[in-house]
């Protein structure tokens, strides 16, 4: 996860990875930060995910657990039936995927036309392998992720935009 003074989104996150940790899903959680001036250090050292401050994604890659890789922004949540979908998946395919798109979060028809997506915005997950051959230096989540050709997973993901917004809201 790839964040820049979002705590609070990496925050809700993170609680959502936790049920995909303890099933044996997640086994490594790291956050790469871009120059935050908030708590997000503090709280990566406290869940105890893997911070990087100064960060080459090669570097990364190279000290990443596990054969597969799930990229998400901070602020995205997994919704319920993920964990088994995702141990389902990565038991018959290698090719990377992405989640559903929220039926309950949507923007508003005329916001979504015409817009240009995030790569990240529906989650993806590739194996760690397949990351490895595309990364260049320079790269950064966003990068690695788009251009590839994902499959559906019926699992929905609520994006990060939903939890910015309800951040916003709330100020």
């Amino acid at each position: 996860m790839e964040c820049r003074d979002q705590e609070t989104e990496a925050a809700h996150t993170l609680n959502a990875l936790v049920s995909g940790a303890v099933e044996g899903l997640v086994s490594d959680v790291l956050i790469l930060d871009n120059g935050s001036s908030d708590g997000i250090q503090k709280l990566a050292e406290a869940a105890g995910c893997r911070y990087y401050g100064d960060w080459d994604m090669k570097d990364v890659l190279d000290g990443a657990r596990g054969d597969w890789l799930f990229l998400i922004e901070p602020g995205a949540r997994p919704q319920p039936g993920w964990i088994e979908e995702i141990f389902e998946y990565a038991s018959v395919t290698r090719d990377p995927a992405r989640f559903s798109d929220s039926r309950t979060f949507r923007k508003p028809l005329l916001k979504r036309i015409g817009r240009k997506r995030s790569a990240l915005e529906n989650g993806v997950i590739l194996t760690k392998r397949q990351a490895v051959s595309l990364v260049r230096s320079g790269f950064d989540l966003e990068k690695l992720a788009s251009g590839l050709k994902k499959r559906v997973l019926r699992s929905e993901i609520i994006p990060a935009w939903v939890t910015r917004r309800d951040s916003v809201t709330a100020d």
